[in-house]
């Protein structure tokens, strides 16, 4: 299995509505690894890392949000890798 690392921006209504967690919820899901954090912009930033179809369902879900969120934009990038072993809320 080969491991990449992506790096996400999030834009619209992203904060407040529960979307880090549901973001968490679904990399743990997919055994990625990574973090998601608030930016102050209003967007949210996800690093991730894993195998490619695994990273390829968590932008999917990334596109769609939390029930209560709003997404308008997603910008995908190649990343390094953070180094961390689990994937968490910052």
């Amino acid at each position: 299995m080969s491991v990449r690392c992506i790096r996400c921006y999030v834009s619209g209504t992203v904060q407040g509505v529960f979307y880090r967690a549901g973001a968490r919820a679904r990399a743990v899901q997919l055994g990625l690894r990574g973090y998601v954090r608030n930016l102050p912009d209003g967007r949210v930033e996800v690093v991730a890392c894993g195998d490619a179809v695994a990273l390829d369902s968590l932008t999917a879900w990334l596109r769609e949000g939390s029930p209560r969120s709003l997404v308008t934009d997603l910008l995908v990038e190649p990343a390094t890798d953070p180094g961390v072993q689990e994937f968490d809320i910052h």
